[in-house]
């Protein structure tokens, strides 16, 4: 794995909290397979490799980016399904976004767009930037 830069995301972390946050602002929280869709819908590659997504996941919730709690088992019984562990991206988590953001700057984080096949998640706006720069 690459050296983390002091105060930098890796790429994947900057990613998993872009998708969190969206999906976030209109689920309330995510879990690890709905995450793996909207990155690879925002990215139009295949899915995330669970064993790197799930590290991923791990070191940030270690690190305070993001928060983890177990679905209520009745939701899961009730689909007949295992329960899902369900993540929220943190206030500190918000702010490492938008610092690497700000870091990358507007036309790289735009670049970053332009490459995925498709851009962000339809209808969810980069947080902190607009198409005059950062916010």
């Amino acid at each position: 794995m690459a050296k983390r830069k002091p105060g930098r995301l890796f790429p994947i972390e900057f990613d998993v909290l872009e998708c969190g946050l969206a999906l976030q602002a209109s689920d309330g929280s995510f879990y690890g397979f709905a995450l793996a869709r909207a990155l690879s819908d925002h990215s139009g590659t295949e899915l995330t490799a669970h064993g790197t997504l799930y590290k991923a996941l791990g070191r940030m919730k270690d690190s305070g980016l993001l928060e983890s709690t177990w679905e209520d088992s009745a939701a899961a019984d009730a689909e007949n399904r295992p329960r899902r562990r369900l993540y929220t991206v943190t206030g500190e988590g918000e702010k490492a976004y938008r610092t690497e953001a700000q870091a990358l700057g507007a036309d790289a984080v735009a670049e970053r767009r332009r490459a995925r096949a498709g851009g962000v998640i339809p209808g969810v706006p980069l947080l902190g930037v607009d198409a005059g720069g950062l916010a």
